[in-house]
């Protein structure tokens, strides 16, 4: 069952939008904790995926992980697609990683 609050996540598959494959792929980079997730930005996930699934892997992992973020940030589990126009104002700006702009919910 998925957590409902942050404080009830222990793995990455227990937060909302993400399922086993993507947790294996966040393992993949060095991505083990939820602390660990919090802590990186989802762009720079999004594109170091890259590796493991390829360099045109879909658009919807960088909405995802930036669901992900959201709800360890501020315990609101929205799904995915709520970061959709997010998502594309990241990749469509090609903002400096790690200098993004604040996550403009829909």
């Amino acid at each position: 069952m998925k957590a409902r609050t942050p404080a009830e996540a222990i793995k990455l598959e227990d937060l909302p939008n993400i399922g086993p494959s993507i947790a294996d792929d966040l393992r993949e980079l060095g991505i083990h904790t939820l602390a660990e997730l919090a802590q990186r930005d989802p762009l720079r996930t999004y594109l170091a995926l890259g590796d493991p699934m390829g360099p045109r892997h879909d658009p919807c992992v960088l909405y995802t992980l930036l669901a992900a973020q959201h709800f360890l940030t501020c315990g609101e589990a929205l799904r995915w697609w709520a970061f959709t126009e997010a998502g594309k104002d990241l990749l469509g700006s090609r903002q400096v990683i790690g200098q993004a702009p604040p996550v403009r919910v829909a």
